[in-house]
């Protein structure tokens, strides 16, 4: 049956009948050395199976011409490594297998393998899940039952590999509260479903979902990937799988660059598969968070901001642009102090002015400070918090208001302090 598989016999040839009196003789070395011949008949290798010697049967179990009779006996033996040796074998036998000769097995096959899957020696389980998990026509019922092994290193190739288990079967493990790490497994299976990998993201489980998200083959829906993005802020080792992703929507990319970090928003803007306006909104995040970085470090460099904003303002550097950069990065101290120094007005005045959020009243104080209007709308923003929808803006650049407006808007607030 196995004729294909059987090593050559080293050795003298021995006739029936003396390997019949070997079989039988009280020197447990003799019967030993006999047990690993794989040139005697099968009647006296399942007569050696019964052995009184563990050692005598591990021999027979390892020995790839047993009959799979005999296979099927020492699937029941007492002795661990009876066992193991006969999973071993299988390990090694099973692999090399044609279709032809796997179904002239295969009941019998299918019995040992089936016991050897109840087994209550880890090793021995875990060594036939590494041995069936690339096999397409394995047994499905002991497929399964590794599958749902109490013991990781016995599931964990079955999950990660099998074949034979179906999208039918892998959702009842991950929802049926498989062991610890199991869902991990599963979320490395190459080709995962649709179906699967929202399970996985349901399932709440943070270190599968980030295997997931680097599971290139995984196919995730868009809206559910949107949701783990949404997720994700304070999910840091979800963010570069998901930089990392095939395929990302425009609010995904969006969503992502405002909150990862810089080497990984430098990777999101390199994507190929970017629209023209999204590139440049990723550039712009980019570009404002590195221009964030630069004024931060020139903030600690330069002491506390009232005090640079004065330094600047001494030394006649005080000027727009540095104002606006100051705005776009919601510095309140150093923009409250920078209009009161520019526009010659109290302090009082321009604190009463943004605190009031008045539009009118920060575009006058702007006008006053010798500011441009670009930079007004970002104090308008940054620092007074108008409202988006009532931010007031211009579309040439000049300030919407006439300077008899301005004035008068100033007066009244300065009367109001």
């Amino acid at each position: 049956m196995f004729k294909s598989l059987v090593n050559t016999f080293r050795g003298k040839p021995i006739g029936y009948d003396e390997a019949k009196k070997l079989a039988q003789d009280k020197n447990v070395k003799v019967r030993l050395k006999l047990a690993k011949r794989e040139d005697l008949a099968p009647e006296l290798l399942y007569f050696l199976a019964e052995d009184s010697s563990p050692e005598v049967r591990r021999a027979i179990a390892k020995n790839a011409a047993t009959p799979r009779q005999a296979d099927l006996l020492l699937s029941g033996d007492d002795d661990d490594g009876v066992r193991f040796n006969l999973a071993e074998k299988i390990a090694r036998l099973i692999p090399g297998l044609n279709a032809a000769e796997l179904d002239k097995v295969q009941e019998l096959a299918h019995q040992v393998l089936d016991r050897l899957a109840k087994d209550q020696a880890t090793r021995v389980r875990r060594i036939l899940s590494e041995t069936l998990k690339d096999i397409a026509n394995a047994p499905p019922d002991v497929i399964r039952r590794l599958a749902r092994d109490v013991e990781l290193v016995v599931c964990a190739p079955v999950l990660e590999h099998s074949p034979v288990l179906t999208d039918e079967d892998l959702l009842d493990i991950i929802t049926s509260g498989p062991v610890l790490g199991a869902l991990s497994i599963i979320s490395k299976r190459k080709n995962l479903s649709e179906d699967l990998t929202d399970a996985i993201y349901f399932s709440e489980d943070i270190d599968a979902i980030g295997l997931m998200l680097g599971n290139k083959s995984a196919q995730i829906r868009e809206d559910t990937l949107d949701r783990i993005v949404e997720r994700a802020r304070d999910i840091e080792p979800w963010h570069e799988p998901l930089v990392g992703r095939p395929t990302l929507s425009r609010k995904a990319v969006l969503r992502l660059a405002e909150y990862v970090s810089d080497r990984l928003l430098d990777t999101l803007a390199l994507r190929s598969d970017l629209g023209d306006k999204v590139a440049e909104a990723v550039r712009e995040e980019f570009e404002r968070r590195m221009e964030a970085a630069e004024r931060s470090r020139s903030r600690d460099e330069g002491g506390p901001p009232g005090e640079r904003a004065k330094k600047l303002f001494e030394q006649g550097e005080l000027d727009d642009k540095t104002v606006r950069e100051a705005a776009q990065g919601g510095d309140t101290e150093f923009v409250k102090t920078a209009l009161t120094l520019k526009s010659g007005l109290r302090l009082g005045t321009v604190t009463r002015i943004l605190d009031v959020a008045s539009v009118k009243g920060v575009v006058a104080l702007c006008w006053k400070a010798g500011l441009s209007m670009q930079t007004a709308v970002l104090v308008q923003k940054r620092i007074a918090k108008v409202p988006p929808r009532e931010v007031q803006g211009s579309t040439d650049g000049g300030f919407p208001f006439t300077e008899d407006e301005m004035s008068w808007q100033l007066d009244f607030f300065q009367d109001s302090v």
